[in-house]
């Protein structure tokens, strides 16, 4: 097949994909003018950036309150004065006499010279914070008619004028890991079919419980991606529409392989921009010997450095000796610092404290929790005296069945894999090993997984193995299917029963959870929060 070349009208347009902080107006307007400096002396004609990019994004009840509004207008006069010979188009929150929209506004000649409001508001975190504006219009860009559109309206957007040459999408776009081959094909094909490049520019960076993959790229009018730029960092490119450009044919997403990458790249970023946004440096984990608590802790490890993580491992009368040499080799792998804290004799100590109340009972899920919550107030005790944040090593998949402890388990002040399944836990791990060097120990990644309650515990006690569980639960939860659905896909009806059971039972523990980094396309309390009383068992 012989080689496609395309050519568009002449103009040199510089994407500059930025990370911006919420409520850091200054410095985002400083990073932006940083970029327009760039861009001027790389010889481009415009600039654009990701929507809501002088404010940062989400800002919630910051989008209400009229002195951050009135300062983001302050600081989009400052970045116009650098626009007096190059266009810039940044987006930010605007206050209109409708209320907050979320708009792009066009600078040059060193001044605002037009505002364009997204029409279409459809995340909840902007529902009851923007409201809809009059959705996309045209400018005149470097002498090209364009159609600028901001965020979901990209979507919704139809028949475009004839005489338009050029659709520029200001965007802040979310990672979710099954969302990026629909957001493409949504755009390849919108390109097609309205016979016009599109240039899609993309926020970067975590924003406390998201991830905004960047990703920003350029789609010819045959729908062909002719420019594809950097996952998970900033990054910039003046795109020349008068030069040659051949199609991008690898997709950074396209293979497991792929998928499993760009997940953990996710949970790196959004650790490290958690950390370094809210002024901390230094994490601590409990370790245990177990899959999620390694991965955790080799997240961490990548994202603040070996210096800035420490961990404590906690072993009861119950806990395995391969589990406590298992997480002790995991730290001296990862070169990291680490104590013993045995907790046997403080929850002897406990025990005999609740003799009154609990004496002459069978043991149950009572002394269970009582170990859970006695490695958390250590946790929580280092945390305190040293400055070390703890972070949480939960899976969506026992978050989901209720497999946790209220104020044990589910402590900490972030969640790195709170919305990954236990079997995206184990890719995780594997692929740690194959590019770090394996650092989790291999008896980690075989052993039956459990959580070393009582003697001889296994989760495969009460649950059947997470390949199974979690294909259950990705349709119930993610896909949003009915039991009956997935039993007629061929899963056990009784098994389907007891999952949704233990789902439905445990919406109160989902409510007190710590914040958890969304990298999925339906996290818990966010695009699924159902009422904490629920009698309808859907």
């Amino acid at each position: 097949m012989p080689r496609i070349i395309i050519k568009f009208a002449d103009m040199k347009l510089a994407i500059a994909q930025l990370n911006y902080t919420t409520g850091d107006i200054e410095g985002n307007a400083s990073k932006i003018i940083d970029a327009v400096e760039r861009a001027r002396s790389e010889h481009a004609d415009a600039v654009i950036f990701a929507e809501q990019a002088l404010s940062g994004t989400p800002a919630f009840d910051l989008l209400s309150k009229t002195t951050f509004l009135e300062l983001c207008e302050e600081h989009l006069e400052r970045i116009a004065a650098h626009c007096c010979d190059i266009t810039a188009i940044v987006g930010l929150p605007l206050l209109t006499s409708e209320g907050t929209i979320s708009a792009a506004a066009v600078l040059s000649g060193g001044r605002v010279v037009r505002t364009i409001g997204k029409r279409y508001i459809k995340a909840r975190r902007e529902l009851g914070y923007i409201v809809p504006s009059k959705g996309y219009e045209y400018i005149e860009l470097c002498g090209h008619k364009t159609a600028v559109v901001v965020g979901d309206d990209l979507v919704e957007m139809h028949d475009l004028a004839r005489d338009a040459e050029f659709i520029v999408s200001i965007n802040s776009r979310r990672y979710g890991k099954d969302v990026l081959d629909y957001r493409y094909d949504s755009m390849r094909q919108k390109s097609f079919v309205e016979s016009k490049p599109l240039f899609f520019v993309n926020n970067v960076g975590g924003a406390a419980e998201l991830v905004y993959d960047g990703t920003s790229c350029v789609v010819n009018e045959r729908g062909e991606i002719t420019l594809m730029m950097k996952s998970f960092e900033e990054d910039f490119a003046v795109y020349d529409t008068d030069a040659e450009h051949e199609p991008v044919t690898t997709m950074p997403y396209s293979t497991c392989n792929d998928h499993t990458r760009m997940l953990y790249s996710a949970a790196c970023l959004g650790l490290r921009d958690y950390f370094a946004k809210s002024g901390y440096e230094k994490a601590c984990i409990g370790l245990s010997g177990g899959i999620d608590s390694a991965v955790t802790a080799c997240i961490a490890v990548n994202t603040l450095g070996r210096e800035n993580v420490r961990v404590l491992l906690m072993p009861s009368q119950f806990s395995s000796d391969h589990s406590v040499e298992d997480a002790k080799a995991l730290a001296e792998n990862l070169q990291i610092e680490y104590d013993v804290l045995p907790i046997t004799d403080i929850y002897e100590s406990v025990m005999d404290t609740l003799k009154p109340v609990t004496g002459g009972t069978e043991f149950d899920l009572t002394e269970e929790n009582i170990q859970s919550r006695i490695r958390t107030v250590l946790l929580m005790a280092l945390q305190n005296k040293t400055g070390y944040i703890l972070l949480n090593s939960s899976n969506k998949s026992e978050n989901a069945l209720g497999f946790c402890t209220l104020y044990g388990d589910t402590a900490g002040a972030f969640s790195v894999t709170g919305d990954i399944y236990k079997t995206e836990v184990y890719a995780l791990a594997r692929y740690i090993n194959r590019e770090f060097g394996n650092p989790i120990p291999e008896n980690t990644l075989t052993k039956e997984p459990s959580s070393e309650l009582h003697p001889d515990q296994k989760d495969s006690d009460i649950l059947p193995p997470y390949e199974v569980v979690d294909a259950i639960l990705v349709r119930m939860i993610d896909e949003g299917q009915h039991r009956e659905e997935i039993i007629n896909a061929g899963f056990d009806s009784a098994v389907v029963e007891k999952i949704h059971s233990m789902i439905m039972r445990n919406e109160k523990k989902r409510y007190q959870f710590p914040p958890v980094l969304r990298l999925s396309s339906c996290a818990f309390k966010h695009e699924r929060l159902l009422p904490l009383i629920n009698k309808y068992g859907y």
